[in-house]
């Protein structure tokens, strides 16, 4: 894997990231409300993944696409909804058990995880100033966490979700890139919401229930939004580098607190205001240190980037 962009358009990449962490954002909060109304995780999955794909495949037919889905990849495919169906599990159970904001908060350690995956599976070299991000991050989390003090508001097995969800959403970061070099945004999401969505369909027997028009009309919702932001998202890494772009999905934050206050009436506690610039800080030192890493390897110094 070579992280290699298709076609390198920074300022679009950045435009994409922003819109997608809007959409996924929004999403999150559809999940949240779904939740509220007795719909139980694997049927929002079910739902998720089976309204994308025709939706999908319609659009790709309208733009005389379909000639995309063909790939010599099947494996790759395969590896990637393996491991983003899992995903979705965590992202969407962190999002159960966790407040919008504490949520997506957690959800930035993303590139902590990117730099430990770099290092111990990749074999890449990390120097001080990334090994000090991660360090500055996860105090941010233990402060986010509240220990020694009232946690009534966060949930511990909420916290340990959303780690989870978030060293997978690194992974599956990787692996999407790595699809771009051959395949496009549109087959991407084809293949893995046509192979995941069979899949989910074998838990509605014993999970899926009827539900009044609101409650599917949030499911409708919730499946457009994830689609609309899964689009956005996967194009964003065909066009930049994920340690430049990723600092657009901290703008996730706001639109968690705004979600949190006029839906579900609560505002973040105050620890959460001196948690996440710690987290955030850290994922905007990666950024840069990437970014500088990538430009110092391509000036052909001949130097082996370190940092």
């Amino acid at each position: 894997m070579d992280g290699t962009i298709a076609q390198p358009r920074p300022f679009l990449a950045l435009g994409l990231r922003l819109a997608a962490a809007g959409a996924l954002a929004t999403m999150m909060m559809l999940v949240k409300l779904a939740g509220t109304h007795d719909v139980h995780l694997l049927e929002m999955l079910f739902w998720r993944q089976a309204l994308t794909f025709p939706l999908i495949l319609a659009i790709m037919f309208a733009a005389k696409r379909l000639h995309e889905l063909k790939t010599e990849r099947p494996g790759a495919h395969v590896r990637r909804s393996v491991y983003g169906i899992t995903g979705m599990v965590f992202v969407y159970g962190s999002v159960l058990l966790l407040p919008l904001a504490e949520q997506a908060t957690i959800s930035f350690t993303a590139p902590l995880f990117a730099v430990l995956l770099s290092a111990f599976l990749f074999g890449e070299k990390v120097g001080v100033y990334r090994w000090s991000a991660v360090a500055l991050g996860f105090a941010g989390i233990v402060i986010v966490m509240r220990p020694g003090g009232d946690i009534s508001m966060v949930n511990p097995l909420g916290v340990f979700v959303g780690l989870v969800a978030a060293f997978l959403v690194a992974l599956i970061s990787y692996q999407i890139q790595d699809l771009n070099r051959t395949e496009s945004p549109w087959a991407i999401v084809a293949w893995f919401t046509g192979l995941t969505a069979p899949v989910m369909a074998l838990a509605l027997p014993f999970v899926g229930k009827a539900h009044d028009l609101r409650t599917w009309g949030i499911i409708g919702a919730m499946s457009l939004a994830g689609a609309t932001g899964q689009i956005l998202l996967t194009s964003s890494l065909r066009y930049g580098h994920a340690a430049t772009i990723i600092v657009m999905d901290y703008t996730a934050l706001l639109w968690a607190t705004f979600y949190g206050w006029q839906v579900f009436g609560r505002l973040p506690p105050a620890t959460l205001a001196f948690g996440a610039p710690l987290i955030l800080a850290a994922g905007l030192v990666i950024a840069w240190r990437e970014r500088s890493l990538a430009r110092r390897a391509a000036s052909g110094t001949g130097e082996a980037p370190t940092g």
